[in-house]
């Protein structure tokens, strides 16, 4: 029988199963490697077609194109050696640290600007940055409660961070629904690879979200706050308020009275304590940002004002995720923390810069640029692959707007195997691991999304471009048992599998304008 390596062809890129100077695999996946070399092609296209079944039972999809598709899984999972993790979850978790320092300073004292180490210019005029925020301090002192902090591998195989997403980051719901769906795919590799589970995910957002209570409130009441059943993250919105056992709201179902939030029931109204949010700053509320929103309700950010309300992720956090503000953040780290940064950025150029700016014109063809405020590899020019016409339109643009791009050298994003219609080929990848911060430590989640791109030579990920996910394997560790949710006096989760009732009237003139509303308010760092 062939081997489906037979035939595997190694770029420039660093590929992270198998090592071109020996041809045979590296160290962290040697299981996995050969028990797929055991397996025909045939055997292996079985298998990805139980995986696309899987997924289309459980209506896992996304939004491409207007369209509603079941989200791409690959066969074949990215492998991460347990002592690898143990270098990556610490630089995680240092750089959401010093995030958190920074938006508590921004939205007070200000005292990185005061002291030279970010320019207020640079803060003021981020498109995320709202002064409606300002001297707002949450009962916890915790902002970023979940992020998602996109890393690549570079040419040498060694970790950078690509971006920071600390607004209403997305994806998770992917990283739990490729677990289940592998391991049923899979079960003999499971069973003899110790692969750290992420099933505890909704049980620490949810700790995280009740420690961030407002003060005095024994019992509290924690919503997952969804634009609604248009917007291409809904399966997130449900999938995540079902595991943690709350309620999935919009946001005519809440109302503000008497200082406080309330939600309204079958039973008569009940006060909500934590908002866990999935609509964007601007739509939250029609008080403070757009007044034609229907996603939000009228009189939140007063509560939050109050300390009636916890809002999380924290209103205004867009600003630490301004691409031009992650140039300053390895200066943050040493700054806030006093400590070097462990995973280093991917250079970058400042256009802000005359210098910076006038190289940057003489190599675009070389970079590639992104709008600072872009997300989900939307406006992003990859210079080599981009028109003569392109890079003009592009040129002129930079010239009258060098505060709104960053420039970047193209980075040969490492390769994992995947599954394509010519068997088993490269393609690159990228992970965004989360975190969740309840105040006393930041807790990365073993593994994350591996998010790859299908088209061969394709450096852009994301799913709205046509790119797909992978399971991520971390390695190692003893995983120590939790006490029930039940015993911790927080709500008992209900099963991932459950069915989610979706009730909408497309005849309604409110719904259809909420549609559109749903379909244009994008997520900050959605993976698609």
């Amino acid at each position: 029988m062939a081997d489906l390596f037979d035939d595997y062809p190694t770029g420039a890129a660093w590929d992270e199963m198998i090592d071109p100077g020996t041809g045979g695999s590296r160290a962290a996946y040697r299981h996995l490697h050969a028990a797929l070399a055991q397996l025909s092609a045939g055997e292996l296209r079985g298998r990805a077609d139980t995986l696309a079944r899987s997924y289309l039972a459980q209506g896992v999809t996304f939004d491409f194109a207007g369209e509603e598709r079941p989200f791409p899984l690959d066969v074949v999972p990215r492998v991460v050696a347990g002592e690898e993790w143990e270098h990556v979850a610490p630089g995680v978790a240092q750089r959401v640290r010093a995030l958190e320092a920074f938006l508590d300073d921004v939205y007070g004292p200000q005292r990185a600007v005061a002291d030279g180490v970010v320019p207020r210019s640079v803060i003021v005029s981020s498109e995320h940055f709202h002064r409606a925020v300002r001297g707002i301090q949450p009962p916890n002192g915790v902002r970023v409660h979940v992020s998602g902090i996109d890393l690549v591998r570079d040419g040498q195989g060694d970790w950078r961070v690509l971006e920071d997403n600390v607004r209403v980051p997305s994806g998770v719901s992917y990283v739990l629904s490729n677990r289940r769906a592998m391991a049923q795919t899979f079960p003999e590799l499971f069973a003899a690879l110790r692969i750290r589970p992420v099933a505890d995910y909704p049980r620490r957002l949810l700790a995280a979200l009740t420690a961030a209570a407002p003060a005095g409130v024994d019992d509290p009441t924690v919503v997952v706050l969804t634009p609604g059943v248009f917007n291409s993250a809904y399966f997130e919105h449900a999938l995540l308020a079902r595991s943690m056992g709350v309620e999935l709201v919009e946001g005519r179902d809440l109302f503000c009275a008497a200082g406080r939030v309330w939600m309204r029931t079958t039973q008569g109204r009940r006060r909500v304590d934590v908002i866990y949010r999935r609509v964007d700053d601007e739509f939250l509320d029609p008080v403070a940002f757009r007044s034609d929103s229907l996603l939000g309700s009228p009189g939140l950010m007063t509560c939050a004002r109050n300390g009636t309300v916890t809002i999380a992720n924290a209103v205004g956090n867009g600003v630490a995720d301004d691409k031009l503000v992650y140039t300053y953040v390895p200066d943050l780290i040493r700054y806030y923390l006093g400590e070097e940064p462990v995973l280093p950025n991917v250079d970058t150029w400042r256009l802000e810069d005359p210098g910076a700016l006038e190289e940057v014109l003489d190599r675009l063809d070389e970079l590639v640029v992104k709008p600072v405020a872009g997300s989900g590899g939307k406006g992003l020019v990859v210079g080599p692959a981009a028109s003569r016409a392109e890079l003009a339109e592009l040129r002129t643009r930079l010239v009258e707007d060098p505060r709104g791009w960053i420039a970047q050298p193209v980075v040969q994003l490492s390769t994992i195997p995947t599954l394509v219609e010519d068997g088993l080929r490269p393609r690159h990848t990228d992970l965004r691991p989360f975190a969740v911060n309840d105040g006393d430590a930041v807790w990365v989640l073993p593994g994350g999304l591996t998010r790859v791109a299908l088209p061969e030579g394709q450096l852009v990920v994301n799913s709205s471009q046509g790119g797909g996910s992978k399971d991520t394997w971390v390695l190692g560790g003893a995983v120590p048992r939790r006490a029930p949710l039940a015993s911790s006096g927080l709500p008992q989760p209900v099963p991932l599998d459950a069915a989610v009732p979706i009730e909408a009237n497309p005849s309604d003139v409110r719904v259809q304008v909420m549609q559109q509303q749903q379909s244009r308010a994008h997520e900050a760092g959605a993976p698609c």
